[in-house]
């Protein structure tokens, strides 16, 4: 079952909140779908929904990661760091909507104000009926502060860059099942 958050205090700086966990997303920023295969069987299934949930794909992508709770619930405040000393970049994000059943586990997060974008971002673990195993993050953003508008097409591409890299931890994860 798929639990979503409703408004409350430190609300999302976007009007489509869940939009993630509908298709098509919405119009006005860009898109991003990405689907790697991680695994098969329940064991992997099982590994790479706690490992999305828990943060540690993330902190075992490179991202250093603060949550006023241990893993993914509709409400949690979720900080996201990349970089390194001075050069490093807070993404403040609450926890929307997440999805603990049978075959499929996962979360989304929306930007808060701070964020370097605007937007949504959902991190899912399917098995399909054959028993394989899919982790897919989809995300729809736009430029929130002057340096994302700057930067233009790259970051697009430094989100694709972002996913492959998560697919590939997500991947090793469940491989140690």
């Amino acid at each position: 079952m798929t639990r979503l958050i409703s408004a409350g205090r430190d609300t999302v700086t976007y009007p489509d909140r869940g939009a993630t966990a509908r298709q098509p997303l919405p119009d006005g920023y860009h898109h991003l779908r990405h689907r790697t295969r991680v695994g098969h069987g329940q064991a992997a299934f099982e590994t790479a929904g706690t490992a999305v949930t828990t943060f540690l794909a993330h902190r075992a992508a490179g991202m250093r990661v603060r949550s006023d709770a241990a893993d993914a619930r509709p409400g949690a405040r979720v900080e996201v760091g990349i970089g390194f000393g001075p050069l490093r970049i807070t993404a403040p994000c609450r926890v929307i909507w997440t999805a603990y059943e049978p075959t499929r586990v996962g979360f989304a997060y929306g930007t808060l104000d701070g964020h370097p974008e605007c937007g949504e971002e959902s991190f899912v673990v399917e098995r399909d009926p054959e028993g394989g195993v899919w982790f897919t993050v989809t995300a729809f953003s736009r430029p929130a502060r002057w340096y994302t508008r700057l930067a233009g097409p790259a970051v697009p591409f430094l989100q694709l860059r972002y996913a492959r890299r998560l697919g590939r931890h997500v991947r090793a994860l469940a491989a140690a099942a």
